[in-house]
């Protein structure tokens, strides 16, 4: 038995994200999410520039006018320097800040990272705590058959909005 701990999670931590590039992923091409995210690499190689750090998944759950639960999913990735006039596919934000976040530092096989996502929820029934029904995951590395994530969900404080999103 591995006395690491494959997911650990804490309260109260902050997103910052910064010169970040985000597209929208409809439902169509969440089957080729890896083409999405080459496709956005080759981009901002195209205009010269290059990504810092890794990129950002941000999901959340929204009806429709029928009722219907659609997934909102956007790919999200920080640049060395800013893209002016970026095409209709994409958008840019000089900053994102998402404050007072359960985060979850998710070490295991990829297949299993949905286990970090329960936990978070488990957590916050537990302690009482109000989610906001969003996560923005960072691949943070992966290595073999092991990766490490970052997950942050926002705690619902009644009404505050992401600043920047």
């Amino acid at each position: 038995m591995s006395t690491t701990e494959k997911i650990i999670v804490k309260e109260n931590k902050v997103l910052k994200l910064n010169t970040v590039l985000i597209r929208d992923v409809n439902e169509n091409e969440f089957k080729y999410i890896g083409k999405v995210a080459y496709m956005m690499e080759s981009y901002i190689k195209s205009k010269g520039n290059s990504s810092i750090g890794p990129m950002i998944n941000y999901s959340t759950a929204k009806a429709d006018e029928n009722g219907q639960v659609k997934i909102m999913l956007k790919l999200m990735v920080q640049l060395k320097n800013p893209i002016h006039n970026v095409e209709d596919t994409y958008e840019i934000k000089n900053q994102i800040r998402v404050t007072n976040c359960l985060f979850a530092r998710f070490s295991e096989k990829q297949e299993n990272l949905q286990f970090a996502y329960s936990k978070l929820q488990l957590y916050a029934f537990e302690n009482n705590i109000k989610l906001k029904g969003d996560n923005y995951t960072v691949f943070v590395e992966s290595k073999d058959d092991k990766m490490i994530a970052d997950v942050f969900m926002e705690i619902d404080k009644g009404g505050l909005t992401v600043e920047g999103l």
